[in-house]
């Protein structure tokens, strides 16, 4: 392809999405389903201009790549083994009896054995790139239901390799087949562990070394070539590059670094992962829609259908909540983007036919482009279901609260601030995400509304832009963390004090953004100090003065 003729295409997939994109926000559209359109428009099924999809598929898969990275800072390791239940046993459940139950079906309609086999593997993984996209623009992926639907597709990435060493072997080319999945099994746990084994040793000192050069350009510099060098060892492993870029994130999970990180990629991951979506939208086919659209919508309603049943029978099985249940089927029952590697190579090795892989690829293709339909419609029922979770909403007056104080968490600490505003007649608004403390607190006529002070929405909703000062007490370090970023993003010059529960978490909340940050052994400390003092024969007024000096020493001014 000659240069401007690549150019061409580019400039095509720019103007589609700042055309789209925006117009599809405006009518309360998610923008997936704004980038599968403009991929629509572009693909050579359509009139009009065509991009050429063996050039930006390439680039389409780093979409994911850095979109998993993303996830994986989200998810600290001590949060990981918290979800080990979910990941290898509701993930393997669900790749298990879907493959069998979508395979059984295939075998019954006609399907050979080594087809169905294929079929029901392949399409009983979902779109990690989908999922997680929508989970992340809705501020769900650390949510209940959200931390369980990327446990399944954690578990399915790992899954990506044994079924890939299965296509030759299902077409003939190999005959020593539990020789082949050993050794690829070995290959997964050789590469995990090499990357998490140089990760922990050489990955922390070395940022240290890069972020003390105080270089933006370096920094950011390192970030790429972190998340592009470990999806690239994996990739040569034989697994997906978005595994090694999720294992990556896990790394930098637990560093002070992690929200520098988190912004340096955000472009990228952002623009790369609209890229993927309009690749998706260029390889459906309208015209074999169109001729076998009875075939197509079989496959995906059924897919659909059998995907959603069998996650939400096992979420109940595990004793997951059945409104979490409901969300976490409908999230996972579309087809992923494996499926085009997987069929595409099965097609190669004569595996399935024409037709059949075409109807296939397809009716994946349009199982994504119905992803966020279907995660409305699921938190419509649950919400149907379990009405209560939903909280009471903030309403409208909040909106134009002005020199006020936004209080996130009401539990012991925030309570006591906020009756000590209430006597000096300082407004104030609480979020709070436990029901329980949020209905209470409502029944006392006291402002206290169901909310995550972590979502840029929920903040503006409060009117965090007018008001005076912020107060962080929630007890959870990632909670109080996401927090203090948002309500920094929101408002860069409101001061934000905040909750600490010793001297490192001081640390950390106050390079992200927190104005002041008190440690509660300090203050308990102080406490027992003043005790002390006064049981010594100190008056009250000396050891106030003594208090009060050791406190601005510790805490100093709060910076504006």
């Amino acid at each position: 392809m000659h240069g401007s003729e690549a150019l061409f295409d580019v400039l095509s997939l720019l103007l589609a999405a700042v055309v789209l994109v925006p117009l599809f926000q405006r009518f309360g559209i998610p923008s997936v389903l704004a980038y599968l359109a403009a991929g629509i428009a572009l693909g050579p099924y359509t009139p009009g201009p065509v991009v050429d999809l063996e050039v930006t598929r390439p680039l389409a898969e780093f979409g994911v790549v850095f979109l998993l990275f993303a996830i994986g800072m989200e998810l600290p390791l001590s949060r990981l083994r918290t979800m080990r239940r979910y990941i290898l046993g509701l993930g393997l459940a669900q790749v298990v009896v879907t493959a069998l139950a979508i395979g059984g079906i295939g075998h019954f309609l006609g399907l050979s054995g080594a087809v169905s086999l294929v079929v029901g593997l392949t399409l009983a993984f979902s779109s990690t790139a989908t999922v997680l996209a929508i989970l992340v623009e809705r501020g769900e992926a650390v949510d209940h239901h959200g931390r369980i639907a990327v446990a399944v597709l954690i578990f399915q990435d790992l899954a990506v390799v044994p079924v890939l060493v299965l296509l030759p072997l299902l077409a003939g080319q190999e005959r020593h087949v539990a020789e082949a999945l050993a050794l690829a099994g070995g290959k997964v746990v050789l590469v995990m562990a090499a990357i998490f084994v140089i990760g922990r040793f050489l990955l922390r000192p070395a940022y240290r070394f890069i972020a003390g050069a105080r270089n933006p350009e370096v920094f950011t510099a390192a970030n790429l070539l972190l998340v592009l060098t470990v999806a690239w060892v994996t990739g040569e492993a034989g697994m997906s590059m978005a595994l090694g870029a999720f294992l990556a994130g896990l790394l930098l999970a637990d560093s002070r670094y992690r929200h520098q990180v988190e912004a340096d990629i955000e472009p990228f991951r952002g623009l790369l992962l609209g890229l993927f979506f309009m690749t998706v939208g260029m390889s459906i086919n309208l015209p074999f829609v169109a001729d076998r659209v009875e075939l197509v919508l079989g496959l995906t309603l059924g897919t659909i259908a059998v995907k959603a049943a069998v996650v939400i029978v096992l979420c109940l099985l595990m004793r997951v909540a059945p409104a979490d249940g409901l969300r976490v089927g409908f999230l996972l029952a579309q087809g992923g983007e494996f499926a085009f590697v997987v069929f595409g190579r099965a097609l190669e090795l004569k595996i399935l036919d024409g037709g059949l892989g075409q109807a296939l690829v397809a009716s994946v293709a349009l199982s994504m482009v119905l992803t966020p339909v279907l995660a409305g419609l699921g938190r419509r029922l649950s919400l149907r279901l379990a009405p209560e979770r939903s909280g009471e909403p903030i309403p409208q007056t909040a909106r134009h609260l002005a020199d006020h104080v936004v209080i996130a968490g009401y539990g012991r600490v925030g309570r006591a601030i906020a009756r000590l505003l209430a006597e000096h007649d300082i407004p104030f608004i609480a979020l709070d995400m436990d029901v329980d403390r949020v209905a209470k607190a409502r029944d006392d006529g006291v402002p206290v509304y169901y909310g995550d002070a972590g979502r840029t929405g929920i903040l503006r909703s409060v009117g965090i832009e007018r008001a005076r000062a912020a107060v962080i007490t929630v007890n959870e370090a990632r909670q109080a963390e996401r927090a203090i970023s948002c309500i920094r993003q929101a408002a860069p010059k409101l001061p934000i004090v905040a909750r600490a529960r010793d001297r490192i978490q001081e640390q950390v909340l106050g390079d992200i953004g927190a104005t002041a940050v008190i440690p509660e052994t300090v203050e308990a400390s102080l406490q027992m100090a003043g005790s002390v003092l006064r049981s010594a024969g100190i008056d009250d007024e000396a050891v106030e003065r003594s208090l009060k000096g050791y406190r601005n020493r510790r805490y100093g001014r709060p910076k504006e």
